[in-house]
This record gives structure tokens, sequence and C-alpha cells, in this order.
């Protein structure tokens, strides 16, 4: 019985809910009484999150009407998630995969790899995993690459013989779904919060940042060496081998699915043009993906029809994510964001001359501000403080902001990115199995891949410039 009312999860919430009635009683000076009220919604709310205590999109609900009810600020930017492009991302994005599904273009794809990568589970998981992180030197959105891999990767489980609720398929879930996001934290233009912290490293400091240069930097450590590690997690901790046998044939197809294809291959053909020239037409990559849902869902395209579109579509999944852009806008507007970021600032030692020490202690700001503010937040509270922190470790400005990329590129909850809950939700995986992987793959980063990260800095004298 007592296990019953003292799970991790309730008891987590439990002192959750005395430390905001504790601040409540007595609210600390620096805090305005909207500040306040942002806290514990914001503590709440994390909390909900992670630890899965009521389903994702029942927190986001909540939050919206918890913030709305106490009057933290305004609708338009408690519901700012609704407006944002990376939500229209995700929406196009699904219906994408429900058109690469139906037509047959996953299982034709997944045909030609299961070829090469099915002789054995480390081959695949190892196989997909290259092929996902290469894909970020050429689509510019994890999302997007997502919606291309996971219909291709559920296709692969189904010829490998895994069924649903296996450790080997989810075991290529995880695969395709942390290779399409997190190496390529490594690679300048293929995530949201690499060009939130450009653009505003540009805005407010002038500073250009060379892509080879940012390539050098971080995709030796944070790239290859973390995707090496994610896999060997995933074959360790999901154990599988792959049923040969169960492998079918299907590159020889359907006429009339490869028309389907071929009609779906000038869409997606077309709108990676777009995504890859971004910078020269100014067009929000969420809108272009938008277009090609418009196009998909067309009736007389015939690639998404009504039916599938109403049975398929995840509801619940873009309510999490509004909440999760929403409480983020929330965190930065509220000025709690800064905050965090000034009151670690005075915590984390923070010396002149003491590399390794201000390398840690900045890479941790990045690290806990993520947790606070999601990962498009952390380049939006710390860029702006970069010149300080600069003064007081006497970095260079660039080489602070460059340390925000080993912060928000650790991830430890899976609230804390939306392309991962994503990936899960595409696969129709429970989103806290990503636990099984982003909690010891947090502790080898801190252990091992940080500090050899530092050394890789070291010998290319970024704390000397």
């Amino acid at each position: 019985m007592l296990k019953f009312f003292f799970t991790p999860s309730r008891a987590a919430l439990l002192l959750v809910l005395i430390a905001s009635a504790f601040l409540l009683i007595n609210p600390p000076g620096m805090l305005s009484g909207l500040q306040l009220y942002t806290l514990i919604i914001l503590l709440i709310t994390l909390t909900l999150w992670a630890t899965s205590a009521l389903p994702e999109f029942q927190t986001s609900l909540l939050f919206f009407l918890s913030a709305i009810l106490f009057e933290v600020a305004t609708p338009t930017e408690i519901f700012s998630g609704f407006a944002s492009g990376a939500l229209w991302l995700i929406f196009a994005g699904m219906v994408i995969g429900m058109a690469i599904t139906n037509s047959g273009m996953s299982d034709r794809i997944a045909g030609y790899l299961g070829h090469h990568l099915e002789r054995s589970y480390p081959w695949l998981i190892g196989g997909l995993m290259l092929t996902c992180t290469l894909l970020g030197f050429v689509m510019p959105s994890s999302i997007g690459r997502l919606v291309m891999m996971i219909p291709i990767g559920m296709a692969l489980a189904d010829r490998c013989g895994f069924h649903t609720g296996s450790k080997g398929r989810t075991g290529v879930v995880m695969a395709v779904t942390f290779g399409c996001h997190l190496p390529t934290f490594s690679i300048l233009p293929s995530n949201i919060p690499n060009m939130v912290m450009i653009g505003s490293a540009e805005t407010i400091y002038g500073l250009h940042f060379s892509y080879t240069d940012y390539l050098l930097l971080h995709f030796p450590i944070l790239g290859a060496i973390k995707a090496i590690i994610i896999a060997l997690l995933i074959i360790k901790l999901l154990p599988a081998e792959p049923n040969r046998a169960a492998a079918i044939n299907d590159l020889h197809q359907d006429p009339s699915l490869r028309a389907k294809q071929r009609k779906l291959s000038i869409v997606l053909l077309t709108a990676l043009a777009f995504w890859l020239t971004d910078s020269w037409h100014g067009i929000n990559p969420a809108w272009v993906g938008l277009a090609a849902a418009c196009f998909l869902l067309l009736p007389k395209v015939g690639m998404v029809d009504q039916t599938t579109f109403n049975k398929q579509i995840n509801f619940s999944m873009l309510i999490f994510i509004a909440g999760v852009l929403g409480l983020g806008a929330l965190v930065n507007s509220s000025g709690l964001g800064k905050l965090l970021a000034m009151t670690m600032e005075h915590v984390l030692p923070l010396n002149p001359g003491a590399d390794a020490v201000n390398f840690i202690s900045l890479t941790a700001m990045s690290f806990f501000t993520g947790m606070f503010s999601t990962l498009p937040g952390v380049p939006a509270v710390l860029t702006p403080i970069a010149a300080d922190l600069a003064n007081q470790t006497g970095m260079t400005v660039q080489a602070v902001i460059m340390t925000q990329v080993v912060g928000f590129s650790t991830i430890l909850f899976p609230y804390q990115s939306g392309p991962l809950i994503v990936g899960m939700q595409l696969a129709r995986e429970p989103i806290m199995g990503l636990l099984r992987i982003t909690v010891p793959l947090t502790l080898i980063t801190w252990a091992i891949l940080i500090p050899l990260d530092y050394l890789w800095w070291q010998a290319l004298s970024m704390f000397t410039q």
C-alpha cells in the first residue's frame, strides 16, 4: 500500500509542492510577484513532465490554465507555442511521414538499406546512427530528418522481425531519434538552438562563425564520438537479434505505388531545395514544410486522405510541444531565465586563467539553463551575458558562446528537446523510454566527453586567442 502512495513520481511532486508552499510563505526578495508565480508554475510543470505523473499533453493544458488564471503573462506569450514555426514543422512532419509510409517509399528505402544493415544488430544500429548523422550535413532541421527516417526505421524494424514493444524495435527508434538530433548539434545549421545562438551572437556582438571552424571545434567529440557512444549504449541496453528470414523483398512494388513515390519524391526534393537555400530566400523551414504538407493533403494528390489524417495525426503531441515552447517563452519573457543565469554566474567558480574550471562552469550553466528554459531558450538567455562572462573568465566572447553547445547538447530529460519527443511519438514509442539512454549518456558525457572536449579545445588554442 505504501508503495502505491509513495512512488518516485508522487514523491517528487510532493517535494515540489512543499517547496512551492515554502516559496509562497517566504518569497525571495529578488523575485517580483509575477516571477514568483511563474517560478512555481515552472517547477510543478517541469516535475510533471519529468516524472510523467500525468500524460504530457494534460500537463501542458494545466500549464496553459494556471498561467492564464494567475495572469503571469499575456495570452499571446502563454500560447506562443501554437504560433511557433517549430510546432508547424512538427505538424508538417507528421503529414510527410504519413505520405512516406502510405506511398510505400519507407518500405522501398528500407529494402535498399536492409540489404546492407541486416547482417547483425550492431551493424543495423551503427548504420542507422551513421546515416542519420550524415543527413545532418544536408538537411537543416532535426525534425525534418526524423520525418524522413522514422518511417524508414519502422520499415526496417518490420523487416528484421522486431514487433511492437520489442527491444529491437525500440533500439531502432532510439538510433534514428538520437542519430537525427544529438550528433548534429556539432553541425552549424542543423538545429534550432544552434541557429538561435548564432543569430543572437551576430545581432548583439557582430560575431560571424565559420562553418568549418564550428565543425572542427565540435564534431570530433560532440558529433562522432558521442554518436558511437549512443550506438554502443543502445546495443548494450536494448539487445536484440535481427530475424533475416522475416525480411521481404520489397524492391519490386505495385506500379501504382511507384507513381506515388515519384510524385512524393518531387515534393520532398522541392522542400529539401528550399530548406538548403533558406539563407538565400529567407523562408522559414517551417513554412516550407507546411506548404509541402498542404500539397500532400489536397484531395486529388492522393498522398494522405482525410480518413488517414484523422486517424494518424497526433494532436496530443502537438499540445505537449506547444506547452514546452510556451513555457520556454514564459521563462524568457518573465526574466526568470536571466535571473537563473545571473545566479549561477555568482555561484559557479569563474576566474581568469582557470581554463578547466571556467570551461566546466560555463558548460554547467548551459546544461542547467536547458532544464528550465528548454534547449532553444539556452542561447536566448546566455548569449546576452556572454561579454560579462568573458570578462570574468578571461576567455573570448566567441569561446564563451561556444561553451553553450557543449551544455545544451547534453540532454537529461526528454521534455528539454522537441525533436526527441517527436521521434518517439512518430514511432508510437513511450517518451519516458528515452531516459534509458539520456541518463547514462549524460553521466558518460560529464565523466568522459566534457573533459575530453576541454583537451580538444586546448589543442585548438581556444583558451589563448
